[in-house]
């Protein structure tokens, strides 16, 4: 009797949709896993929703999982689904196999110095901006100085990119509003997997110490020459699939670092 697809519930993050985000992981896994695709209730309509709170999407994840007829699953999340499916993990522990993130936007509940004047020092570069250059200053504040940027696309850019200065900043106003107790993370018993990128901004290394201390069964990887805004397909190689697929079937998952 052949051993049943693990179902993991997919979260993107603020920019791209959840199908662009895993497309690549889903070529690489093929039928090994059922990658259950959730994009963002933030983007569900033209502007985001009002109120909107980190609370409606854990909510539309519940509804999610009931849809496809999933009790227990393991979570996926990219950047600002990353920081939901930390949120979720701790306040439904009962209904997580496993949690992978990479580069979750921020950890959920009260910041440490280092993590406040990061996001003091990120909104400060945003406030005010709109458009492309909110875009632009945005990933600029992300990443070490001198990492390679995508060139912009040559394509007229698709309709819903419009959409995402108001959704990343509802975004990160529903994060800091969240009222999160970090300790309820130290009961999440289930394995996790951190990974990052060495060209990102410092604050990855800061958020990484921060979760393990907190979790209690927490695989770290720092991933070289990537950060944050490379193509999806450098962050989910093949090597990256199958560190995923071991997490969801229970294989052996070496840290790479100790922090």
């Amino acid at each position: 009797m052949s051993r049943r697809a693990p179902d993991v519930i997919c979260l993107p993050g603020g920019v791209a949709p959840a199908a662009q985000r895993y497309a690549a992981l889903a070529e690489h896994l093929g039928d090994r896993a059922s990658l259950h695709l959730k994009d963002l209730e933030v983007y569900r309509d033209e502007s985001p929703p009002i109120p909107y709170s980190v609370e409606l999407e854990l909510e539309a994840i519940d509804r999610f999982a009931q849809a496809v007829g999933l009790d227990r699953f393991h979570l996926l999340g990219y950047s600002g689904g990353g920081f939901l499916s930390l949120a979720y993990a701790g306040t439904r522990p009962e209904r997580i196999a496993s949690l992978a993130v990479f580069e979750p936007a921020m950890v959920p509940g009260h910041m440490s110095p280092e993590e406040q004047a990061m996001y003091e020092s990120l909104d400060e570069r945003l406030r005010g901006l709109t458009g492309a250059e909110f875009m632009g200053a945005f990933v600029q504040a992300q990443v070490k100085p001198g990492a390679a940027l995508p060139p912009p696309p040559s394509a007229p850019a698709p309709a819903w990119m419009a959409r995402r200065p108001a959704g990343i900043q509802a975004l990160l106003r529903s994060f800091l509003a969240f009222d999160f107790d970090r300790d309820r993370l130290r009961g999440c018993e289930f394995p996790v997997f951190l990974g990052y990128g060495d060209q990102t901004h410092e604050i990855e290394e800061v958020k990484a110490g921060v979760l393990a201390r907190l979790l209690p069964d927490v695989r770290i990887r720092r991933m070289a020459g990537v950060h944050h805004f490379v193509p999806p397909q450098l962050i989910y190689t093949p090597e990256h699939a199958a560190t995923l697929l071991a997490l969801w079937t229970g294989g052996a998952l070496t840290p790479e670092l100790s922090l």
